[in-house]
């Protein structure tokens, strides 16, 4: 069966509902505060024949940091739940603010699914379009779902703090800038304020367009360079706790670059380690130094 771009339209959506072996799944997770309920809203209105994922519970619940990534064995069990297998061609989407389809994204590639996307716009803009919805759950059965190979890059907090000396991959924080720079807390009372020495700032907006699908690739390199970032030098990308970090991964991914990295955990690891540095102000970037916290 042929493959799909990593980026479809809801276009290109519309016309495969109902095919075979096309398997749509809701990937929306929204942040505490927001008191929004992912699976209620599925229930109330999705895509047609969409299974939720359930992104949330997607977790190595044993895990080193907050909402740690699964392990192979976690992801099976979960796909194998969904009725997932292995030759599907998956398409995800989701109704966040966080565009956590970016974060689904990574954790399919990670453990080789090669023939997933992400629809542009999400459900945003498949509501706005006024395209079919339907109430309830989606009916299937479980399967056996074995996963092999796989590709996506990790970093943990030890990498990090080695690359503060060598420098060898660039530190990008999704973050928005207010938090990014210490002049806003984070909404979490326990984690510091600023980020991770010598780190780019580039908020995750800074990729999409006003409707939320990802903008071109001449204005998505754009983005990286207006903050000072070099695309032809390695780059972990870093967030909150390793969500919008991911919207940036796929940005590059769709801009054909591969030496990246996801450094999961994240600002909600680093910022609550007592004898990690941390820096205030605006960090690196073009004509800009921080001030170290």
């Amino acid at each position: 069966m042929a493959s799909m771009t990593s980026l479809v339209t809801t276009q290109w959506l519309a016309e495969k509902l109902g095919a075979e072996r096309v398997v749509i799944l809701d990937a929306s997770a929204h942040l505490p505060m927001t008191e929004r309920d992912a699976f209620a809203e599925y229930e109330d209105a999705h895509i047609p024949g969409a299974r939720f994922l359930d992104l949330k519970n997607l977790i190595d619940p044993h895990g080193d940091v907050m909402s740690a990534l699964p392990t192979r064995a976690q992801f099976d069990t979960h796909m194998g739940q969904l009725g997932l297998r292995e030759k599907d061609r998956l398409v995800l989407y989701d109704n966040s603010d966080m565009r956590t389809s970016a974060r689904a994204w990574f954790i399919f590639r990670l453990y080789g699914a090669a023939n997933v996307a992400i629809l542009d716009g999400g459900m945003q803009k498949w509501m706005a379009e006024e395209r079919p919805v339907e109430t309830g759950r989606a009916q299937f059965a479980p399967s056996n779902f074995v996963s092999t190979g796989g590709k996506g890059r990790l970093r943990a907090k030890r990498d990090v703090r080695a690359n503060l000396d060598t420098r060898a991959e660039q530190l990008v924080d999704a973050r928005d800038n207010p938090r990014f720079t210490g002049k806003e807390p984070d909404f979490r009372p326990e984690v510091a304020d600023g980020h991770i020495p010598g780190s780019y700032n580039v908020p995750f907006g800074q990729v999409l367009d006003a409707d939320g699908t990802f903008k071109d690739e001449t204005r998505l390199r754009a983005a990286f360079a207006q903050a000072g970032v070099d695309l032809d030098q390695p780059i972990i990308a870093s967030c909150g706790s390793g969500v919008t970090a991911s919207v940036l991964l796929f940005a590059l991914d769709i801009l054909g670059k591969k030496d990246t990295a996801l450094y999961d955990g994240s600002w909600s690891d680093w910022g609550t380690d007592p004898d990690t540095p941390k820096e205030i102000g605006p960090g690196a970037g073009p004509d800009t130094v921080g001030a170290r916290a």
